[in-house]
């Protein structure tokens, strides 16, 4: 059976002591704190204990040595009377060892802020400067392809161009014609305040040519293939295929990258071309219910005012739009290491990224658009 760990404070030529007896191992003294605080004895002397008396301790451990520690303070330096030497070494071993666990600093929720925004902007830094690499990689892998056209593989771009344009076509279809739909009818509810509702043709015209459509094409194809672009190659990551194709002498550059690249950036402007001719089926549709023209009507309005720099405008933008989704696309998913839940959080990421870079490019373009007249 086990003994009670039992102590008290005591005073022995005017000096404060902490006496024990008892058994103070890891199994005794549990519960013992529980005790005390039920208890709440407390010495009767003022001071801390600047003795521990341990002669009538039976059994002792490093965890009874601990808790002893505790009931006098907790000084390294208390000094103890034991009745065998094995236990005063004990005691000597856990106080040259006992040190208190720093507090942790106050920090300041500005400091705070601002750390977390300098290591924000130290990541965005090193991200830009890798994405550069990677481009340069592909730029380096290109040319060596073109110096010798046999490295392109022309059944693995026709089955990504499947993948990424003929898939697609369905949902790009609906939602542009969606937006067509709803274009049409905010012009002809602001227009007609003013007596000028015939300009919805133009609106539809203008917003789905120049910027609607390929914008939410390429928003489409990030979340969709640019996202699957990471999550198949990082998958390879994690199963070492990509490992096991550089140690057969193969560049996944050239194998994975390469290929998406090239599917994405024919198969962008078809896509864009495909929403804008939805986005002004939807224009239509809604003119037609809205301001009773007739599809003749709208399309020929269409033709008269809306000109064809317009048209250009969103077509330029669209293969470098499917370019840099791919390429993020396909870098993300080169970074994966360790596990699924790597795959995730860089799925997430490279989607993010396309569609932020998406929408800077838009901007870029449209000021030289702006800047050149178009």
């Amino acid at each position: 059976m086990v003994s009670t760990p039992i102590f008290k404070y005591v005073e022995q030529g005017g000096t404060p002591v902490l006496q024990a007896s008892g058994n103070w191992t890891v199994f005794s003294i549990r519960g013992l704190r529980r005790r005390r605080r039920l208890n709440r004895d407390r010495p009767p002397v003022r001071q801390e204990p600047r003795l521990i008396d341990i002669t009538g301790v039976e059994r002792l451990d490093t965890a009874g040595v601990l808790e002893l520690l505790q009931l006098a303070g907790g000084g390294r330096d208390t000094p103890v009377r034991a009745r065998e030497q094995g236990q005063a070494d004990l005691f000597r071993v856990v106080q040259s060892h006992n040190v208190q666990t720093p507090s942790e600093p106050h920090v300041n929720w500005i400091s705070n802020w601002l750390a977390e925004v300098g290591h924000s902007l130290v990541d965005i830094y090193l991200q830009i400067i890798a994405l550069c690499d990677f481009f340069g990689e592909i730029l380096v892998v290109t040319a060596g392809a073109l110096a010798q056209p046999k490295r392109f593989r022309p059944s693995a771009i026709v089955r990504q161009m499947y993948e990424v344009w003929i898939a697609a076509l369905a949902i790009v279809g609906v939602l542009c014609f969606l937006i067509g739909v709803v274009i049409a009818y905010q012009g002809v509810q602001q227009l007609r305040q003013f007596g000028a509702e015939t300009f919805t043709v133009e609106a539809v015209g203008v917003g789905i040519f120049r910027e609607l459509g390929v914008l939410l094409t390429a928003i489409i194809v990030a979340g969709r293939s640019g996202s699957a672009f990471t999550a198949q190659i990082g998958t390879m990551q994690v199963n070492q295929e990509v490992d096991a194709m550089r140690t057969i002498g193969l560049n996944p550059i050239e194998w994975l990258v390469l290929p998406r690249i090239l599917a994405l950036l024919l198969s962008m402007p078809l896509l864009v071309f495909w929403g804008n001719m939805a986005g002004l089926l939807g224009g239509a549709v809604a003119c037609t219910i809205y301001l009773d023209f007739t599809f003749v009507q709208f399309f020929a309005r269409l033709r008269d005012t809306v000109g064809i720099w317009n048209f250009y405008t969103g077509m330029i933008k669209a293969p470098v739009f499917g370019m840099i989704i791919a390429a993020i696309g396909c870098f993300e998913g080169l970074q994966v290491r360790g596990s699924a839940e790597s795959v995730g959080q860089l799925t997430t990421r490279s989607v993010v990224e396309s569609i932020f870079c998406v929408i800077v490019l838009d901007a870029v373009f449209s000021i030289i658009f702006l800047l050149a007249g178009v």
